[in-house]
C-alpha cells in the first residue's frame, strides 16, 4: 500500500473512533438529565432498563473504539515500514502513543461513570 492509501485508512479509523463515542456519550448525558428529573425514583424495572441500555451501548462503543484503535495501530505500523514518510505520515506515526487512550482510558472512564450512575439509580440519596 502507498502512504496515501494508508493515510486514507487512518482517516476512516479515526472517524470510526469518533463516531463510536457519540451514542454512549449521548446516553450517559441523557441519564444524568433524567436523574435530575427523578429517574432514580422511577419503577425498578425502568431503572434496570436504563442501566441495561447504558451497559449495552457502552460495551458496543468500547468494542468499536478498541477495534478502530487496533486498526489504527496496524496502519501506523505499515506507515513506519514505508521509506521517507511525508509530514502528514510522520504526524500519524507520532500519534501512536495516543491510541492507547482510546483503547484503555476512554473505556475505563465509561466504567467509572457507569458505576457512578448505577449508584445514583439504585442507592438512596444521602
Amino acid at each position: 500500500m502507498t502512504e496515501h492509501d494508508l493515510i486514507s485508512l487512518w482517516t476512516k479509523a479515526r472517524w470510526h473512533i469518533i463516531m463510536s463515542q457519540l451514542a454512549p456519550t449521548f446516553l450517559l448525558t441523557a441519564v444524568v438529565a433524567f436523574l435530575s428529573l427523578g429517574l432514580n425514583g422511577a419503577e425498578l424495572s425502568v431503572r434496570i432498563g436504563a442501566a441495561g441500555i447504558l451497559l449495552a451501548s457502552g460495551i458496543l462503543g468500547a468494542l468499536a473504539q478498541i477495534a478502530a484503535a487496533n486498526e489504527g495501530l496496524a496502519i501506523i505500523s505499515d506507515l513506519r515500514g514505508l521509506p521517507a514518510a511525508s509530514a502528514l505520515g510522520r504526524s500519524v506515526i507520532a500519534s501512536a502513543p495516543w491510541i492507547n487512550v482510546v483503547r484503555f482510558v476512554t473505556p475505563a472512564v465509561f466504567v467509572v461513570v457507569y458505576f457512578a450512575l448505577l449508584v445514583a439509580l439504585f442507592l438512596p440519596a444521602a
